[in-house]
């Protein structure tokens, strides 16, 4: 893993939800960061005004101060752009959600992530990319959308091309509106029991793992080692047995059925009738603690 010299200099974008939860973690990341590098601080009020701070960054070494969402739209913005390959990321996350941060090797405390973007070093990621263009960092699930997902703070969005992060004030509306007709309809009971199986159809590299005439729990799809998904589908339970679970590992993964919605990291996406997914080995990069440097701080 390359390292970095710390006389580099950070666009440091400061994500406007970090900004109102936790101000104090956010005021430290940026001391830290300031006495270590030459800063320019940037706080963009939309996802349109991040994707311009990330655009005209110029030379300078992105860092996102925020939440497993902003570090989400920030690889996202990067990946339209086409400047994954060159450009390594470096995060401090802050906020409700950071599994997805702290799962990749980025520490959740604020004195020790922003060492780490001034120490670390650059480790290479696998990419999943959807045939809408979406990309997804850590895993995506089937099904996904229950009120647990919405209560964890999981972003809603539609199934139109390019649905997903940063697409600005209008896809902001709908996801807000969403939420809210999602949130105060009446609960129905069969809501807390979570969502009934599915009549899926699983294909790896081609080759089905299940099929339409099989019922399954869930479906799970995370990107693995050497350019390959790793997939796990669990079918449903027969009378007095439990199903084992189905493995398979491959470069393209295509779900099809009836509509379904999935969680991928931090958003819900949907309804959809298929989508493919295909790795792309070691598509970005992003800025970790080398080996000894703490998690936490």
């Amino acid at each position: 893993m390359a390292t970095y010299p710390t006389s580099e200099q950070l666009l440091v974008v400061i994500d406007p939800v970090a900004r109102r939860t936790d101000g104090e973690s956010v005021r430290i990341a940026k001391d830290v960061l300031g006495a270590g590098a030459a800063v320019k601080v940037c706080l963009p009020e939309d996802p349109e005004e991040f994707a311009r701070a990330l655009a005209r960054r110029g030379s300078r070494r992105p860092v996102v101060i925020g939440d497993d969402r902003a570090l989400l739209r920030a690889v996202s913005v990067l990946h339209r752009r086409r400047e994954l390959a060159g450009c390594a990321l470096s995060a401090v996350p802050v906020g409700a959600a950071v599994s997805l941060a702290r799962s990749l090797g980025v520490p959740t405390g604020p004195v020790a992530a922003a060492r780490a973007v001034l120490d670390g070093a650059v480790r290479r990621l696998d990419l999943l990319v959807d045939d809408s263009d979406g990309v997804v960092l850590g895993a995506l699930r089937i099904p996904p959308l229950v009120a647990r997902d919405l209560e964890a703070g999981a972003t809603v969005v539609g199934a139109g091309p390019g649905a997903g992060l940063g697409a600005g004030r209008d896809w902001l509306r709908t996801c807000q509106s969403l939420v809210r007709t999602l949130v105060t309809r009446p609960p129905r009971p069969a809501a807390d029991a979570g969502p009934g199986p599915a009549r899926l159809r699983v294909e790896v590299d081609g080759e089905t793992v299940v099929d339409l005439d099989q019922p399954v729990e869930a479906v799970s799809v995370a990107p693995g080692e050497s350019g390959k998904a790793q997939v796990e589908v669990r079918p449903v339970s027969g009378p007095g047995a439990e199903a084992s679970p189905l493995l398979a590992r491959g470069r393209t993964v295509t779900v099809s059925g009836a509509d379904f919605r999935y969680r991928a990291d931090a958003t819900v996406s949907g309804p959809v009738r298929t989508r493919t997914w295909r790795v792309r080995e070691d598509a970005w990069g992003l800025v970790v603690p080398v080996t000894g440097q703490g998690a936490d701080g």
